[in-house]
């Protein structure tokens, strides 16, 4: 009787490219920070907008995403002379190239929206 031979044929650039979605995943990870860079992807924001725009965020985790942000290199942040002071928050250009994910993304969403609420409206799918 012969034994049969596995070969594993994954490609030999999968565990890098894995480590890769890793790297990126453990840079995005929580449930604030594409949305945050979601926001500022429309422009640049004070802190109290990115607190109305981004539903249930508190400030103090508001402030300690935007510090990873710019501390990643993502968002810049910039205190104005004001009174009181103004502190406006952008994304950097290395931020920017987060864009076409989070457009991607949305699509991929709204189309997956779209194929759910079809499938619930017709029982027969």
């Amino acid at each position: 009787m012969r034994k049969k031979i596995f070969i594993d044929e994954k490609p030999s650039h999968c565990p890098s490219q894995l480590r890769a979605i890793h790297d990126t995943m453990d840079l995005l990870d929580g449930k604030w920070k594409i949305t945050i860079i979601g926001c500022l992807s429309f422009g640049n924001k004070r802190f109290m907008d990115l607190q109305r725009e981004v539903e249930g965020i508190g400030s103090k985790m508001l402030s300690k995403e935007l510090q990873e942000l710019e501390i990643n290199g993502l968002v810049s942040r910039t205190v104005m002379n004001t009174r009181p002071v103004t502190v406006e928050y952008a994304l950097t250009s290395y931020g920017q190239t987060l864009r076409p994910i989070l457009w991607e993304m949305a699509k991929w969403g709204q189309t997956h929206r779209k194929k759910i609420f079809s499938a619930n409206e017709d029982p027969e799918s």
